[in-house]
């Protein structure tokens, strides 16, 4: 069973699907709510253009001044069980190279259903980093994550299928990859075309229906941010 959306889900604000891009969203310390890059860009020139006080596009918290209070407000969404919390948490002791405090809060937010914490769980027993690399554990949270609607864990399982000579089984991996916007995939497919391992028909289905799911991620607020950014 796979779900409608992916595992990023909905900006909380405009409800438009979440980009794959993790560059393209941030998350609120204050509430753990991961808000798109267009509805943030937007929220911060009302703030600049003095019509908004600089709060949390979500709930309306106070933007933390320093990274301490940040910390805090991190702590205290861990403190009432939040999984993205606890995700983010890892991540960032992930990036310090404190790799086993980063397994330890992946580890948490996947026993919780999240997700990219599963897949962060299968890259960390992959490399063997803050615990025993285990590839059968690896393996586990990477399929954890494609069933949560992880479109990379599921690219990843069909690269592995072709590594263990299952070429149909690797082609309806990517063929769900594709379908939820994941570009490599995409890409991927149209080489198993070249191979025979996809018809015609098949492919072409896929990319129309990535490119519906790429699309579906887009706004014009979001394309605003994009510019800013460059």
């Amino acid at each position: 069973m796979q779900p409608e959306s992916t595992h990023r889900g909905d900006c909380p604000i405009c409800f438009i699907p979440l980009p794959l891009d993790l560059d393209k969203s941030i998350m609120q310390t204050c509430c753990s709510k991961v808000i798109c890059s267009g509805c943030n860009y937007a929220n911060a020139i009302r703030e600049i253009e003095g019509k908004l006080e600089f709060k949390c596009p979500f709930c309306r918290k106070p933007i933390p001044a320093t990274n301490e209070l940040a910390d805090e407000m991190m702590m205290k969404r861990i403190e009432a069980n939040d999984p993205e919390a606890m995700r983010q948490w890892g991540s960032e002791q992930y990036c310090k190279g404190y790799y086993s405090s980063a397994f330890e809060w992946h580890t948490k937010a996947a026993e919780l259903g999240n997700a990219e914490a599963h897949y962060k769980l299968a890259v960390l027993y992959h490399d063997g980093e803050g615990v025993e690399k285990d590839e059968r554990k690896a393996m586990h949270h990477l399929e954890e994550a494609a069933i949560g609607g992880h479109p990379t864990a599921r690219y990843n399982l069909g690269v592995l299928e072709v590594k263990n000579g299952r070429n149909e089984r690797a082609v309806e991996h990517w063929i769900i990859a594709a379908n939820q916007g994941e570009d490599s995939s995409a890409k991927i497919l149209m080489d198993a075309f070249r191979r025979g391992f996809i018809g015609k028909e098949d492919l072409a289905a896929t990319l129309r229906a990535h490119q519906a799911a790429v699309d579906a991620t887009k706004s014009p607020q979001r394309e605003a941010a994009e510019k800013y950014l460059l």
